[in-house]
């Protein structure tokens, strides 16, 4: 049986010439800091440059499988996790599945409460790397070892349209619209008059595109209703991120108050989690993000909802190409998945430490064939990446 003979993490802070908010960066090198920044009226912090954790996991015949954790802001902390607490029980194990090892690993922590936060996000990049490198030694790919593609291109919505001006997003739909994009979201919560300025200017210049909002978790729920219900009026794609993210009660009310789907999933890492909201039909469309969850969680995330007749649309924000390629694949087996979300800002970035690019646009991403997860990972880049922080 081969074994795992080397667990090893690399931290990653990649310049890029536009923030993750689409403003012009200070052209500040690998090695310079630029701080973390609240972009209002967004509460969550963001990085001026791509933050992410990288993992890499060597067996005794030299095989490799990557993975990576979403850590966009701070990803030494999960870094730490791996390396102290996840690398020493892995080393030595032998490998002849992912699941018997990633329960093992989830088990660590968990009478102690860290079923989410840095321990979810450092497990997510371990459990992501065994599968790519369980499909190497088997000669398979992760779509394949999770029971086969339901699709060979997954579906595309086009995310953000991150620019200055109404006038601005309008223009970049149509040029989208022209390529062949069907799908957008906007990333609004800027006030309930702003965010229907914004979408009407967006749907008047590219009326052949569904759009959708991300409000951001800044309205209440009253603001949230009435948001909605003017969303309806415009056959809203969905509504992402309405309230803050631990409101299941509100929610779940509006959902009952509009028909636009309700999304939700970002900040949520285990299938305990979606089962709470899911069975409070506190969603209608079910979010996990697979550099957080994890390849096996999210698997089981897709499942549960399945049960419950709720689509699966896996979130995908800054992470590389590593956990873009693992959002694809889980995205190309689950059952019920009308689309995946495609950061144009950040696929450029995340193409960047791959040798062969990702097939990936505005209208959909090409299902990686190679085993594992299918990508030649430039492991020279990274390494010089990851010593220059």
């Amino acid at each position: 049986m081969v074994r795992i003979a080397n667990v090893q993490t690399y931290v990653l802070k990649l310049p890029h010439p536009h923030t993750y908010l689409g403003q012009a960066s200070d052209g500040s090198g690998a090695g310079d800091d630029p701080g973390y920044k609240v972009h209002e009226p967004w509460r969550s912090i963001y990085s001026e440059r791509y933050e992410t954790m990288l993992v890499r996991i060597t067996a005794d015949d030299g095989t490799e499988g990557w993975g990576e954790a979403l850590a966009p802001v701070g990803p030494e902390i999960t870094a730490a996790v791996v390396d102290r607490l996840l690398a020493g029980r892995l080393k030595g194990r032998g490998l002849n599945g992912v699941r018997p090892l990633w329960y093992g690993l989830r088990d660590l922590m968990r009478e102690r409460g860290h079923l989410v936060g840095h321990q979810a996000d450092a497990l997510a990049a371990v459990d992501t790397a065994l599968w790519d490198l369980y499909g190497k030694l088997t000669g398979l790919s992760v779509t394949e070892l999770l029971g086969g593609a339901q699709r060979d291109v997954v579906p595309a919505y086009v995310s953000g349209l991150l620019r200055p001006s109404d006038a601005e997003r309008a223009a970049f739909a149509a040029e989208l619209a022209e390529q062949g994009a069907t799908f957008v979201k906007l990333a609004l919560g800027k006030g309930v008059e702003a965010d229907l300025a914004t979408f009407d200017a967006v749907a008047a210049a590219a009326p052949s595109l569904r759009i959708a909002v991300d409000a951001h978790w800044v309205y209440s729920i009253g603001e949230a209703i009435e948001l909605g219900q003017e969303l309806d009026r415009r056959r809203a794609l969905f509504f992402e991120a309405p309230l803050v993210p631990e409101d299941v009660v509100g929610h779940a009310e509006l959902v009952s108050r509009i028909a636009v789907p309700v999304a939700v999933g970002e900040a949520m890492r285990n299938r305990y989690e979606f089962a709470d909201w899911i069975g409070r039909r506190a969603l209608r469309l079910a979010q996990p993000d697979v550099a957080r969850t994890g390849i096996t969680e999210a698997v089981s995330i897709a499942e549960l909802a399945s049960a419950h007749h709720v689509p699966v649309a896996c979130h995908h924000s800054v992470g590389l190409g590593i956990s873009l390629a693992a959002g694809i694949h889980v995205s190309a087996a689950a059952v019920d998945v009308p689309f995946f979300e495609y950061q144009p800002n950040t696929i450029p970035v995340a193409q960047s430490i791959l040798r062969r690019p990702l097939v990936a646009g505005p209208t959909g991403f090409a299902v990686p064939t190679g085993p594992g997860l299918g990508v030649d990972v430039d492991v020279e880049r990274i390494t010089t990446l990851a010593k220059e922080n």
